[in-house]
């Protein structure tokens, strides 16, 4: 089967084209603050859409079916060919201008991961923030639209399971509801957006801070216009609280979000990784906040408290935004999680591996493939006693399939297994290994913050330029269910069948 390379080629060129358009919205914003990267971010934007629309051009009489394999090529070289010409603005302005620098930092936008290599955020023009900010608000929602209307048909890692609660794609062919489904999606996304960022104008931060953090966060990247991240507002607890509120809806699958516009509450209540999901991040905040009430030592006081009631509060509010920030892979921190105490670091590098919901913005293994394969396990010990009994998992109070079992299961180990020859990889290049261990599983989970010396108040800009290109792939193939991503590198993909 020969391969239906103009489609390709077109599709390309369509994302070239929105790229583009994002970019001119940058560059209009940095004419505004006359920050001096105008004409860059427009040389970019423009060079970029010049491509995207003589691709566009060159390949207008393809034929328009996608089979499985441009399925998996187009998804894999979008967010290549996004974060390759994304890189331009950085490059262009000089902000940064070392290549594999500018590539680290817009596939860690894209992906959504929020790994960065800037030393300095705050010197960077507005135009360049923003389009930092830009890079993960379009590789979220491109993830939200992946998750619903190209996965599923492609089998990737159990997705199947997740198209049958969708409200549009059938899990084996393309649906004409695919189109409307991303369109609700697209919506309700982007009125999260404006819904946040009003809500942290009201409380105290510039429009412009808002609106960047309002981007970060409804696609769980991470990125903050400020060095400290939103530590800088420490001193402001109802800023954090709303970004722990929208980073939890933002790690919630979106299709519960648009079941609860639709009036359907209880299908939202009773939806079992909703539950596990919710249950976990509040056991998980309680056991933090207390750890970090009677164990460490914490500087910060909450204002207007009396010193028992502010460390209290302040106790619980950064165990909770971190446990938000980190299962839901956003990356944002309130404190150095690595610095309070050797539990809280084992802890939290545990929850690196977890994800969101599916069919949210979070990356990670995500909770509904830890819910089943726990189901599973629980289920061999009664298989065990009782062998001839066919017992099948049970989810939402319908049977799955035992080859979305056997997905599920291929898919943690495979993920398991990337992620020691990830460490592995960075150790070879000179890391120490709490950073070997901790780089590997926060680009491979989406996560952002690490350990040693890549922890939460430093970056990755120490990386030796290859492990920041390894890094860079362990961030993609996490993005992309990993199947999708190794696929392409398996001689088998590429022969003629």
């Amino acid at each position: 089967m020969r391969l239906n390379s103009r489609i390709i080629f077109h599709l390309m060129g369509l994302l070239l084209l929105c790229n583009g358009g994002f970019m001119l919205l940058a560059a209009v914003v940095s004419g505004i603050y006359e920050d001096g990267a105008t004409l860059s971010i427009t040389l970019a934007a423009v060079s970029t859409m010049f491509v995207g629309t003589f691709a566009m051009y060159y390949t207008r009489g393809h034929r328009k079916e996608v089979k499985q394999k441009e399925g998996y090529i187009i998804v894999t070289f979008g967010w290549i060919v996004m974060s390759i010409s994304g890189m331009l603005p950085y490059l262009f302005s000089g902000a940064i201008p070392d290549i594999t620098n500018a590539f680290f930092e817009t596939i860690s936008g894209y992906t959504t991961t929020g790994a960065s290599v800037v030393n300095d955020i705050e010197a960077l023009p507005e135009g360049i923030l923003l389009w930092r900010s830009l890079t993960h608000w379009i590789g979220g929602m491109g993830i939200i639209v992946l998750a619903i209307a190209i996965l599923p048909l492609l089998g990737i890692g159990g997705m199947q399971l997740f198209a049958a609660e969708a409200p549009g794609p059938s899990s084996d062919k393309l649906h004409p509801r695919i189109t409307d489904t991303a369109k609700r999606l697209w919506l309700i996304y982007f009125g999260y957006t404006v819904a946040e960022t009003l809500l942290l104008k009201l409380a105290g931060m510039s429009f412009f801070d808002a609106a960047n953090h309002a981007l970060s966060t409804l696609s769980t990247g991470g990125f903050s216009t400020k060095n400290a991240s939103l530590a800088y507002w420490n001193d402001r607890p109802l800023i954090q609280y709303i970004v722990i509120f929208f980073m939890f809806l933002a790690g919630t699958n979106f299709v519960m979000s648009y079941f609860a516009f639709k009036g359907k509450v209880q299908k939202v209540l009773k939806d079992e990784e909703f539950k596990f999901y919710a249950l976990f991040v509040v056991s998980a905040t309680i056991l933090v906040a207390l750890v970090i009430y009677f164990q460490a030592h914490i500087t910060e006081l909450t204002p207007g408290y009396p010193m028992v009631l502010g460390k209290l509060e302040s106790s619980f509010r950064h165990g909770l935004f971190q446990v938000v920030a980190i299962v839901t892979t956003t990356g944002f921190v309130s404190a150095d999680f690595t610095a309070w105490t050797p539990f809280l670091t084992i802890f939290f590098f545990g929850l690196f591996f977890l994800g969101g919901s599916a069919g949210s913005t979070s990356g990670g293994i995500k909770v509904m493939r830890h819910l089943l394969i726990i189901k599973n396990g629980v289920l061999e010990f009664k298989r065990t006693l009782h062998t001839n009994a066919i017992i099948p998992v049970r989810y939402n109070n319908k049977t799955i399939k035992v080859e979305i079992v056997y997905n599920i299961i291929g898919f943690f180990v495979l993920y398991m297994l990337l992620f020691v020859i990830g460490a592995l990889v960075l150790g070879f290049l000179g890391l120490d290994f709490e950073s070997a261990i901790g780089g590997a599983a926060s680009s491979l989970g989406n996560v952002g913050p690490a350990l040693g010396s890549l922890n939460p108040v430093s970056n990755f800009n120490g990386l030796p330029a290859l492990a920041k290109w390894w890094c860079g792939f362990l961030m993609l193939a996490g993005r992309l269910e990993l199947f999708t991503v190794l696929i392409l590198l398996t001689p088998y993909f590429w022969k003629r069948t």
